[in-house]
C-alpha cells in the first residue's frame, strides 16, 4: 500500500506556546481550521528537506529556528491509517511570520487555550506523540485510545 506522505511542524516559543496556523477556506483538508505548517513530502524529498521547505513557504524566510526532536514515521488514526506522519519539533528563537496564501492567520496559543481553537483532526494526536504538554490540556476525543 502507497501512503501519502506528510511532514509536520510543531513550533513551541520560549513561553511553552504553540504556533498555529489559520487554513484559508480553499483548502480541502481542515478548511478555515487551525493547524501547524505541514505540506506534502516529494517522492524524491527527504522528510527533513520537506519540513524546511513548508517552514520557508508557509512562514516564509524571516525566522529562526532551533530543532527540538523529530518522530515517525507514525500512521495517522483520524484520516484510516492512510498517511504516513513525520513530526518535527523546533523552538521558536525570533523572527517573522509571512504567511502564505494557504493561511490567513495565526496566533501563538498556549495550553490553557488550546481547546478552543477549532483544530484539524489529528492536532491533539501529534502534539501527544511529541509529549509537547500533558494529555489533560488536549482533547481526549482526538485523542486514539
Amino acid at each position: 500500500m502507497k501512503y501519502t506522505r506528510f511532514a509536520i511542524n510543531i513550533l513551541e516559543n520560549d513561553r511553552n506556546e504553540i504556533l498555529l496556523l489559520k487554513r484559508s477556506l480553499h483548502l480541502s483538508l481542515g478548511p478555515g481550521q487551525w493547524g501547524f505548517p505541514a505540506g506534502h513530502i516529494e517522492p524524491d524529498e527527504t522528510p527533513e528537506a520537506c519540513s524546511i521547505r513548508e517552514l520557508r513557504e508557509e512562514l516564509g524566510p524571516h525566522h529562526r529556528l532551533v530543532p527540538v526532536r523529530k518522530l515517525g514515521p507514525v500512521r495517522d488514526s483520524f484520516y484510516g491509517g492512510k498517511f504516513e506522519i513525520f513530526l518535527f519539533h523546533y523552538r521558536w528563537q525570533r523572527g517573522n511570520i509571512e504567511l502564505n496564501k494557504e493561511h490567513t492567520g495565526y496566533a501563538w496559543v498556549g495550553r490553557e487555550a488550546y481547546r478552543h481553537y477549532e483544530v484539524v483532526d489529528g492536532s491533539d494526536e501529534d502534539l501527544d506523540y511529541l509529549g509537547i504538554w500533558p494529555r489533560s490540556y488536549l482533547n481526549k476525543d482526538k485523542l486514539p485510545g
